[in-house]
């Protein structure tokens, strides 16, 4: 059923059609409305599930081991710093091979505090083990969440759904919700082989000594291999189910004849698309590609889609400093010594909007002259010249500087 609605509203609507039993809840700007709506889904009694509000971040994530490790099906979510405070059970989770599905409302880390979108969040967590995929618009928010429950139950391995704060979370689209009919037959009851029972005690997530750790370790580097198959074929049976694509490891966009790449995740890749059209429609050969699983990440599938690229712009929204951001890291790495120059641009941390403008600019630049890499999009150098010059290098006076 198509409704006009707040992405949060869309994606609480599809949790709840996923008919999960413990939902575990603290608020943190901007994933709040999303609990907020299934909270009222339980107390009306439209969701049958065990609603619990815990203290913290670390304690929901705590909470939904708990009740995953019981073998019922489970949910939470968090933004920014929340979802730094439950680290130590981000890993606990996936070290556990817990079914959980968590919704991660994009959002940039402080100091200095800041409650805008980027990528920085899920940066922070990327190697815990957990499946992480990105959804573009809200209607893939949507689609993803109850892909993200098959996902999981069918590896054994939690399930983290990136969503743009605010840029998604809070716009209003127009959304196709499906029936509960619909999910029921896509989504089957959550049977679990790994239960704790105190009729049959055991223990899971115990000590393991130098001895195994390795092989512990090798095994869930195992599941992130096998993910790369079930992703995209779960991505088609939704598309055999509900009759539209979403999903998968990736998609590509005029990619046939691109000798120009942009590589993207998120939201920021409807934009680029837009500005795509209208390079090409003054007669540059440019494309992109939307990586929507991020974790595993799909080398072989981006070396076939960009194997004739001759230059591949990667954007991130986010970045390691002192060194550039982390989907170019990956995607350099895979091309090394294939052909293409690969470019590492960074836009849109926390909240910056990345406009068809900027990134036209930015291609005409790239056409022109090269740049340096990383190139950060639109930035204010006049403010960060004011700023550097007022920074003293020592505590001494010396010539290294225009403070001292």
């Amino acid at each position: 059923m198509l409704k006009q609605i707040e992405g949060s509203q869309g994606i609480a609507a599809a949790v709840a059609l996923c008919r999960p039993d413990v939902i575990c809840a603290y608020p943190i700007t901007p994933q709040t409305h999303i609990v907020e709506d299934l909270s009222v889904l339980v107390k009306s009694g439209k969701l049958k599930a065990e609603y619990i509000n815990v203290e913290s971040e670390f304690a929901a994530l705590s909470v939904a081991i708990g009740a995953s490790s019981t073998g019922v099906r489970s949910y939470t979510a968090t933004s920014s710093q929340g979802l730094l405070f439950m680290a130590e059970a981000v890993y606990n989770a996936s070290g556990m091979e817990l079914p959980i599905v968590m919704t991660l409302g994009n959002r940039a880390i402080g100091a200095p505090i800041n409650i805008w979108n980027d990528h920085s969040d899920a940066m922070a967590m990327r190697n815990a083990g957990w499946i992480m995929l990105f959804a573009e618009t809200n209607q893939e928010a949507v689609d993803l969440h109850i892909q993200a429950f098959r996902i999981a139950e069918l590896l054994r391995c939690p399930v983290m759904v990136c969503v743009d704060g605010f840029v998604l979370t809070h716009a209003s689209d127009r959304i196709d919700i499906p029936t509960q009919e619909e999910v029921d037959n896509f989504l089957p009851s959550f049977l679990s082989d790994q239960t704790l029972d105190p009729t049959r005690p055991l223990s899971i997530g115990a000590m393991v000594g130098p001895e195994l750790f390795t092989e512990v370790r090798y095994l869930a580097h195992v599941k992130q291999q096998t993910a790369l198959s079930v992703i995209p074929q779960v991505a088609d049976e939704f598309y055999e189910a509900f009759q539209r694509p979403s999903g998968g490891l990736m998609r590509g966009y005029h990619l046939q004849d691109a000798e120009t790449v942009v590589v993207s995740m998120g939201s920021m890749t409807g934009t680029i698309k837009e500005a795509i059209d209208e390079e090409r429609a003054a007669g540059h050969s440019i494309g992109s590609l939307n990586i929507v699983s991020f974790r595993p990440f799909p080398a072989e599938a981006i070396q076939k889609a960009l194997k004739k690229a001759r230059t591949v712009i990667v954007i991130d929204r986010a970045i390691d400093p002192g060194d550039g951001g982390p989907v170019f890291q990956q995607v350099q790495r895979i091309l090394m010594g294939k052909g293409p120059m690969v470019c590492s641009v960074i836009a849109g941390l926390g909240g910056r909007a990345v406009t068809r403008r900027s990134l036209r600019q930015l291609f005409e630049q790239m056409r022109s002259s090269a740049v340096e890499s990383p190139h950060f999009l639109d930035l204010d150098t006049k403010t960060l010249s004011d700023f550097l010059s007022t920074q003293r290098c020592c505590s001494k006076s010396c010539s290294s500087c225009r403070a001292c």
